[in-house]
């Protein structure tokens, strides 16, 4: 790749291919405020990028600082090259992912009017007016203030007057919420991990007894739920939650599951200052938490390649009365 040192280009559209930009792509002159960036082939930019339109149409492509657009930043459908943003992606737009043959990587929150993603990862949050994923990982939550659609994604929690759920739908938080009722396809799947053995299965190894995932059935479980802020205002929200279910959640020892360390490990990414590992593998083999393993993990789990089992436990009257009783 060609290096550049000091980005200086004035021009009303950036070109980048086989680049190594040693620094940020920021505007200098007002002039530059409606400067476009398209990326048509491998490149690294090093600092932050700010554009009126980010334009990816053939990878590799990274950039380390943040990003910032106008009006939109796109991955075209038939990217089949890597697409990683280190840091957060804002836009007073859309935020558009749509690659069918390849993946894109979000290291920290993306935040836009429109955010419409495919194939993508998530490490932290979305917020937006309107959100749609397709094939999604989000390990944080997903926040929208008019639609939401998901579409066989794992997420952490939801949020939106509206939502639409189909195919398989993961949950790794006890509960999601929707204003309004819940719109499912048929054949919709909806399955809590919140208390499966996640570090288990990443290390290959036996889960824990008594863990495992639940599944929610939204046509019979929805529950309304009255939420109240500190002035004493209150909303009724519908809830979908395995907090009823999981009674004997609190008879587990949930820090030996590893889950909320494996999922902050891989919400913080680059900004962790060492590499974590998880313990060794069936082979005896460390299992390193970095971002490229935590995704690949959860996108196992998303293609059905590897499966938590199904909670199915029991406990004895003694132990219920020992944890709950006086």
């Amino acid at each position: 790749m060609k290096e550049l040192k000091n980005f200086t280009v004035d021009k009303h559209q950036i070109v980048l291919k086989d680049n190594l930009v040693r620094s940020a792509i920021i505007p200098n002159v007002v002039a530059e405020l409606d400067r476009d960036v398209s990326i048509q082939g491998e490149t690294v930019v090093e600092g932050a990028l700010y554009a009126r339109n980010l334009e990816i149409t053939k990878g590799p492509f990274e950039v380390q600082g943040a990003v910032f657009t106008q009006m939109e930043c796109s991955v075209y459908s038939d990217v089949k090259e890597p697409v990683i943003f280190r840091k957060c992606v804002g836009s007073a737009g859309a935020v558009i992912a749509q690659a069918k043959g390849g993946r894109t990587y979000f290291g920290a929150d993306v935040n836009a009017k429109t955010v419409n993603l495919k194939n993508a990862y998530v490490a932290a949050n979305i917020f937006a007016d309107d959100i749609v994923l397709e094939n999604c990982i989000v390990l944080g939550g997903v926040f929208a203030t008019k639609n939401l659609s998901l579409n066989n994604v794992i997420v952490g929690t939801f949020n939106s007057p509206h939502v639409s759920l189909s195919q398989e739908i993961h949950l790794l938080l006890p509960s999601a919420f929707s204003v309004e009722p819940f719109a499912c396809l048929p054949g919709t799947l909806i399955i809590n991990h919140s208390i499966a053995d996640l570090g288990a299965l990443m290390r290959g190894v036996p889960e824990k007894e008594k863990t495992g995932s639940i599944p929610i059935d939204p046509l019979k479980e929805e529950q309304r739920v009255v939420l109240a802020d500190e002035a004493g205002n209150t909303s009724v929200v519908r809830c979908l939650s395995v907090v009823g279910k999981v009674l004997a959640a609190d008879l587990l020892d949930l820090n030996k599951l590893q889950n909320h360390f494996l999922i902050s490990a891989g919400s913080l990414g680059a900004q962790l200052l060492k590499t974590y590992d998880i313990g060794n593998d069936s082979a005896g083999k460390p299992v390193l938490l970095t971002p490229e393993t935590i995704a690949e993990f959860f996108f196992k789990i998303l293609d059905g390649r590897i499966k938590p089992r199904q909670l199915s436990a029991s406990f004895t009257l003694e132990e219920l009365i020992a944890v709950y009783g006086e």
